[in-house]
């Protein structure tokens, strides 16, 4: 019986002690790739000397307070404009510029660009190294006069060859939302 306390005592003593080191170790070799924080989402629309700010700050993350949507002005009915979209952490100090990142891993992400058919069709301009598109720069060839809501989403990690996400659609696309920003567009 003293033999069977002692091996039992044993047993605790040993597995006790393996738990304590294996949650008192720290794996330095992987580190963990934290989520990037964007507090701050910019399109940019450029015809010529018309250029149009589409902005969205959100600077408390998932604070109390909405994001600060701004629009600078109207769009042009039946035009071309050259857009680009950056996104930033502004929480940061230095302030991050997450846009690089994005575009160093350009496979693993992808802008949607969602809109009513009336305001306008969106090009990509950018691929990543798969030939795949980014998003970061588009072209957008506005319709008719109207108004609308444009929503500008990144992905990270979305299936670009599941079907008709390489030309924009995002319901068969997957992965995980970084960021999503709806803007009020009105075509004059």
């Amino acid at each position: 019986m003293k033999t069977l306390q002692y091996l039992n005592k044993t047993k605790f003593f040993i597995l006790a002690i393996t738990a304590i080191t294996f949650s008192s170790c720290s794996n330095d070799d992987n580190p963990v790739n934290e989520e990037e924080v964007i507090t701050t989402v910019t399109a940019t629309l450029t015809n010529g000397v018309n250029v149009i700010t589409l902005s969205s700050r959100d600077l408390d993350g998932d604070g109390p307070n909405a994001p600060v949507i701004t629009v600078s002005g109207n769009l042009s009915a039946n035009t071309t404009y050259s857009g680009t979209v950056s996104f930033l952490n502004e929480t940061a100090d230095p302030i991050d510029n997450i846009t690089t990142e994005i575009l160093e891993e350009g496979v693993d992400h992808q802008l949607f660009f969602q809109a009513p058919s009336a305001l306008g069709t969106f090009t990509y301009n950018d691929t990543d190294a798969n030939g795949k598109p980014i998003g970061l720069q588009f072209s957008l060839l506005t319709g008719n006069a109207g108004s609308g809501n444009l929503t500008i989403t990144l992905r990270h990690l979305p299936n670009k060859s599941a079907s008709g996400v390489t030309g924009g659609d995002i319901t068969n696309a997957g992965g995980a939302t970084d960021a999503q920003v709806t803007y009020p567009i009105i075509i004059n």
